[in-house]
């Protein structure tokens, strides 16, 4: 179990969307003409911060986007879920971050090799000039580090048949893309205040995700205080009329919440 001191953090919500975002492109539903900001959805990514420390988490396509409003301040590191392109594909857009110092990326040693390939000219000997300046850490599951005031724990969960890591910070687990968890990645979850977890829609099996039934019967297995459902397709419905579904403790992530943890 990981036991952490006291920090006072908040957690923004960057994204809330799945890979497809929300308006889907050619889509005339409710929800994709919906004028209320609640069912806009970029791609999924969050920020964390304490008065000391920074840290993304996930860097999709929409990051210059989800950035720009929020004050320019060093970011001081990144946590990064899996290789798929609505986690990593704004890396390249973290270059005027570079200019406050070098970024450290955390994932696991298959992302690292993924990133390597994806960047090839972010990791060369001698790179041209204004390319980001990356530092990768391959980290292990259970295996807490630090970045700045935060130690953090990866946890191990499957998206599909692919090992991905969520991140366990004090007692907030951020969990994105999950389909199942193996039963010894539990005794990790102790203690956990706060979980913010994947939830692609209400039916309709998918072989990678779990379902909104899912999340919430994860989230009382873990005996999560609050609950945040995030990775949202446009088939949730209308924020508004989806969140009078929902247990009273279990609430639809939006872009733009942020949370005190």
């Amino acid at each position: 179990m990981l036991e952490v001191g006291k920090v006072e953090m908040k957690l923004r919500f960057l994204g809330t969307g799945t890979s497809n975002g929300v308006p889907v492109v050619g889509c005339t539903c409710n929800v994709c003409k919906s004028n209320n900001p609640k069912d806009k959805r970029l791609r999924t990514s969050a920020l964390v911060e304490t008065d000391q420390t920074r840290i993304l988490i996930d860097c999709g396509p929409d990051f210059r986007q989800q950035i720009l409003p929020l004050p320019y301040r060093k970011i001081d590191g990144i946590l990064v879920t899996h290789i798929h392109y609505d986690h990593v594909g704004g890396i390249d857009d973290l270059r005027p971050y570079c200019w406050l110092g070098d970024i450290d990326i955390f994932t696991n040693e298959d992302t690292c090799q993924g990133l390597r390939h994806n960047l090839p000219y972010c990791f060369k000997e001698n790179p041209y000039p204004g390319v980001p300046i990356l530092n990768l850490h391959a980290v292990q599951p259970h295996e807490v580090f630090t970045i700045g005031d935060c130690a953090i724990q990866p946890i191990e969960v499957m998206h599909g048949r692919l090992p991905i890591l969520g991140y366990r910070i004090g007692k907030l687990v951020y969990i994105t893309d999950m389909k199942t968890i193996n039963p010894s990645e539990l005794p990790y979850l102790e203690g956990i205040e706060t979980l913010v977890v994947s939830a692609l829609r209400w039916e309709k099996e998918h072989h990678s995700h779990q379902l909104i039934k899912d999340a919430i019967a994860f989230s009382q297995q873990i005996h999560a205080k609050q609950t945040y459902l995030t990775h949202l397709t446009h088939q949730i419905g209308l924020h508004d009329d989806a969140s009078n579904l929902l247990p009273e403790n279990v609430h639809l992530a939006y872009d733009g919440l942020e949370i005190e943890v």
